[in-house]
């Protein structure tokens, strides 16, 4: 029915048809711009292969001598056709999510690979269809959305290389022009790498620590020399569970509340409290007190907000131990709204109303919770002071991630210094291990690895208790500087005892053996 002018307020906009605008190709820029940490970015490519029921994940830094080249993500996932790989370089191309999808806007993909690299490949094979891929390069899409086809050959050729991850099926998503990599000076690449690893390790930890606790689900860091494939580095992602106290820090906690929320229901939220001068990474390791007290908020397991009071309160130093877990709503709604990088969530002025009338199934209010997690705080500030110990270099690689977790949970880290790597090398019989102080590096005789192996494959991390003892053993020669005559002879002592002690392992291997 056409317009007809009228002083009357319009309570529709009237219309007179309708016409397609595309977005403009210089859309794409946008998306390089879109505020992507380098950890946020790579678990958004991890949240997709979650949702493609992936249980094995491989994050590798392909580096040439001193250089990085590439970042990959590689996963088992059920991997997708050519048909999907079109739908999944399309900007807002997802056709639809399962109720229990971690993906939820279509861009994360696009976004997060060009916030950080000048070229995105996308590289798949299903159980029914060949390898395939797409690459989207940033100045070839601004110009007009152009996506690449991939050569068939050479995606064979890639899902060949990583087939251990890729059987029947998979994904490989692959970075170029890496930009962060572009900075790297010369001689700086092991302290860069180490550095993104351990960001990389505490970030994917954390925000998908429920799905790294179960045990058909595993995300390793490599770094592998580009030319002849072998593993530079290997670590293991851990899970970190920012409610992972071993005693509250208060009796009768954790409670569960439920808050009225108009819009939504019952909103349920578990209120812990953790246990004053926790020494846990999962405290103290995960990022600033102040920002890490207040809503931990997961959507379909994965936490998407660590810490945070969303409006309702500011954040003070007595409400630390203050940690309160709360699980999105599955059915859509307008009071709960997840941010696009999925690292925060938006919430209405219902919400705060609704916690003002939380209460736990004895009729403990919110309110009287937060002020027992004050005084939980303050009455062990007025405590004496507990034991500190010494401060201590961080343990590097060769050591077990379970076993430098704990390492870095029991003892205060130095910042600043690159940590101790152990590394096993051919040595003369006569030493078991030495040090390299400028190095931060403990050299293990490879004569005796046999001896804490067994007939178990040896790898990078193996021989967790002998790399354990020796890093508490010397972990302070490192942190102390030039040597002492003292210091000499106890390292004489270790050596000995310990070539000792690994012949009389191994005669023991042999005769069992015989």
């Amino acid at each position: 029915m056409p317009y007809e002018h009228s002083a009357d307020w319009q309570y529709e906009v009237p219309t007179s048809g309708s016409k397609r605008l595309p977005p403009a190709a210089r859309y794409v820029q946008s998306l390089t711009h879109q505020g992507y940490g380098f950890e946020a970015a790579i678990a958004d490519l991890v949240d997709n292969s979650i949702d493609a029921a992936a249980s094995k994940v491989v994050i590798s830094f392909l580096r040439d001598s001193d250089h990085l080249v590439s970042l990959l993500v590689i996963d088992d996932g059920n991997g997708m056709d050519e048909a999907g790989l079109d739908i999944a370089m399309t900007v807002g191309g997802r056709a639809g999510y399962a109720d229990s999808a971690l993906g939820h806007f279509g861009a994360g993909l696009k976004a997060a690979s060009l916030s950080h690299a000048d070229s995105l490949t996308l590289i798949s094979r299903t159980k029914r269809s060949a390898s395939a891929g797409r690459r989207w390069r940033t100045a070839a899409a601004q110009e007009d959305f152009s996506c690449d086809i991939v050569d068939a050959r050479y995606c064979q050729d890639l899902v060949d290389r990583y087939d251990g991850i890729v059987e029947w099926h998979g994904t490989i998503v692959r970075w170029d022009g890496v930009r962060a990599f572009e900075t790297v000076t010369a001689g700086q690449t092991d302290r860069f790498l180490n550095d993104a690893i351990e960001k990389l390790e505490t970030h994917l930890g954390l925000y998908l620590h429920r799905f790294l606790a179960r045990k058909d689900f595993h995300v390793d860091i490599v770094v592998e020399d580009v030319h002849t494939r072998d593993e530079l580095d290997h670590r293991g992602i851990e899970p970190i569970d920012p409610f992972g106290y071993r005693i509250p820090g208060r009796a009768n906690y954790p409670r569960t509340f439920s808050a009225p929320v108009e819009g939504v229901g019952d909103v349920v939220m578990t209120g812990h409290i953790w246990p004053p001068k926790s020494p846990l990474v999962a405290y103290r390791g995960i990022g600033p007190l102040a920002d890490r007290q207040g809503f931990y908020v997961y959507r379909h397991d994965r936490l998407v907000q660590a810490g945070g009071w969303n409006g309702t309160r500011s954040a003070e130093t007595h409400h630390n131990l203050a940690r309160i877990t709360l699980d999105l709503p599955s059915a859509p709604n307008g009071v709960f709204s997840l941010t696009v990088k999925k690292d925060g969530v938006n919430v209405t002025p219902a919400f705060a109303r609704g916690l003002e009338q939380a209460v736990d199934a004895n009729g403990q209010t919110f309110a009287s919770y937060l002020q027992e997690a004050e005084a939980t705080y303050r009455e062990a500030a007025r405590r004496s002071t507990e034991v500190r110990r010494t401060e201590a270099i961080p343990p590097g690689k060769g050591i077990d991630p379970k076993l430098k977790r704990t390492l870095r949970d029991e003892l205060p880290q130095l910042e600043g210094q690159d940590p101790i790597t152990f590394r096993w090398e051919a040595m003369p019989s006569h030493t078991f291990f030495s040090i390299d102080r400028d190095e931060h590096v403990v050299r293990l005789n490879k004569e005796y690895r046999p001896a804490f192996n067994g007939d178990r494959r040896a790898g990078s991390n193996d021989a967790p208790v002998l790399k354990g003892l020796l890093y508490l053993l010397l972990e302070k020669n490192f942190r102390m500087g030039r040597s002492s005559a003292q210091r000499d002879d106890e390292m004489a002592l270790w050596n000995n005892v310990l070539i000792t002690a690994a012949h009389c392992e191994m005669a023991r291997y042999e005769n069992e053996a015989g």
